[in-house]
């Protein structure tokens, strides 16, 4: 469920690009949820960050994606990022 502290990113990638990209999501401090589809709109992975980002679990994602890369040309990467806080 989304609040009003979030918001929706899409970036398109190819496939070559895909895991270096993903890898740089993972690494921002903002972002929440990173879903991963294919040209067509077919979802492929959705990434819950919070997981992503413990170690152990950071590789076998990373080679998951990387899988997918040699599976299609285009992927479009949905985003789901924080709002940074506002100053009061």
């Amino acid at each position: 469920m989304e609040s009003l502290n979030t918001f929706v990113e899409e970036i398109k990638v190819f496939g070559h690009e895909l895991a270096d990209k993903v890898k740089a999501l993972i690494h921002e401090a903002n972002v929440r949820r990173v879903i991963i589809k294919d040209e067509n709109g077919n979802t492929f992975v959705e990434i819950p960050v919070s997981v992503a980002a413990v170690g152990a679990v950071f590789a076998p994602v990373l080679a998951a994606v990387g899988a997918l890369a040699a599976m299609a040309a285009k992927f479009t990467i949905v985003v789901e990022k924080n709002h940074p806080p506002t100053a009061v």
